[in-house]
């Protein structure tokens, strides 16, 4: 019953053209930035400490200009309800996507790994820029919500343009059930969350900050054999998004260890520097620390547990 209410009421709101949409984002942006002022101590700090050369008066604009967009997102992500394809192929242009048919061609399938940039729910979409695989699998691999109304909703909309929408603890399974079909596919990974204490095996410097990161993606697309693109967004205006496929290797068990995990951070790195205001700010991302781990965990035979007396556990 709550999902059916909550579908309902945001697809009603769908249905709504672009531009009334876009001016009710420039409401709830006055809202969110200046009255709820949502989560503003954690942008500040994430921008500061990111850019430390940077003055604040242009810190403060790129932290505006950010809230601007994360409005603009929100109601982005929920008019795919009601788009249909070719509207959709109106708002977002996929280049270099012959690369992705090529790796096809060879019966290879991709891998594409991406950060919280732009508006990454659009890449559910890439499908319909395929001109002669229409039959190819895009997907997306996600955590699951703990609200079931709001889960089941984000699916509804990643799935609207004929993506599938795979838990992360089933992956594995899936990819290798598509090829015994022969059916040849694009799983998306966006690989730039804060992994929890325990998930941590690998610390790498990313925006002025020396990061905890995740390194899973990488071991799947070694096991699978996949080719390994870095999705390179862009929003040059309002409503229209650019998807640029960057080919990192075709043979991915050939690069060194963490070397797929290394270069997508250094090209997300460029990508946010490019233009810092559509990167996702307002999460906590660096709460955990190198000296942190240092004093609380150990490694022992690969795996990260705590030591006999760790202090303020979390």
């Amino acid at each position: 019953m709550m999902y059916k209410v909550v579908y309902s009421l945001f697809y009603a709101l769908s249905k709504l053209p672009f531009r009334v949409l876009y001016g009710i984002s420039d409401v709830e942006y006055l809202i969110m930035y200046y009255l709820l002022r949502y989560r503003r101590g954690i942008v500040r700090k994430n921008l500061a400490t990111s850019f430390p050369e940077k003055p604040l008066h242009e810190i403060v604009s790129i932290e505006k200009a950010f809230y601007h967009w994360f409005c603009d997102y929100f109601f982005e992500t929920l008019k795919m309800l009601s788009m249909s394809k070719e509207e959709m192929a109106e708002h977002i242009e996929f280049r270099q996507v012959e690369d992705l048919e090529k790796c096809f061609d060879e019966g290879q399938d991709c891998a594409a790994i991406l950060g919280h940039y732009c508006n990454w729910e659009y890449l559910s979409a890439t499908g319909i820029a395929f001109h002669r695989y229409p039959n190819a699998v895009m997907g997306l691999i996600y955590h699951p919500l703990y609200n079931k109304a709001f889960n089941q909703l984000f699916i509804d909309m990643r799935q609207s343009m004929g993506g599938v929408c795979i838990p992360k603890q089933k992956i594995l399974r899936y990819l290798v059930n598509y090829r015994r079909q022969d059916r040849r596919s694009l799983f998306g990974y966006i690989a730039d969350q804060g992994p929890k204490w325990e998930n941590i095996h690998l610390w790498l410097p990313f925006m002025h900050h020396d990061t905890p990161v995740f390194t899973g993606a990488e071991r799947i697309m070694r096991k699978m054999h996949d080719a390994v693109f870095y999705v390179d967004m862009e929003r040059p205006e309002r409503g229209h998004y650019i998807c640029t496929f960057r080919l990192i290797t075709r043979e991915p068990e050939k690069m060194e260890e963490n070397g797929i995990t290394k270069a997508f951070f250094q090209m997300l790195e460029k990508t946010i520097r490019r233009d810092p205001r559509y990167y996702l700010w307002s999460h906590h991302r660096w709460k955990r620390t190198h000296e942190e781990f240092d004093r609380r965990f150990q490694v022992v035979h690969g795996k990260v547990i705590p030591k006999e007396h760790p202090e303020n556990p979390d």
